[in-house]
């Protein structure tokens, strides 16, 4: 029983850190190493509030609990 305690304890302790989304900076560098592996250059990658999707930028992740999103322009 104290097995079963402990296992939800620690899921809902888990759920609440995945509820509360990635720091912006954190993810813009993720996704800058996974944009500069694959060769690419020439572009900017902006964190801004959740806009709609424009021409000219392509929204490329979502961070702080989906309150901003990182924006790619070429």
């Amino acid at each position: 029983m104290k097995r079963v305690l402990l296992a939800v304890g620690l899921l809902s302790m888990a759920g609440g850190a995945f509820a509360a989304g990635k720091p912006c900076e954190e993810l813009k560098s993720e996704i800058a190493a996974k944009i500069d592996a694959n060769g690419a250059s020439g572009y900017t990658l902006e964190v801004v509030d959740n806009v709609t999707p424009d021409e000219g930028f392509q929204v490329v992740g979502s961070c702080e609990g989906g309150t901003k999103a990182i924006v790619y322009k070429r």
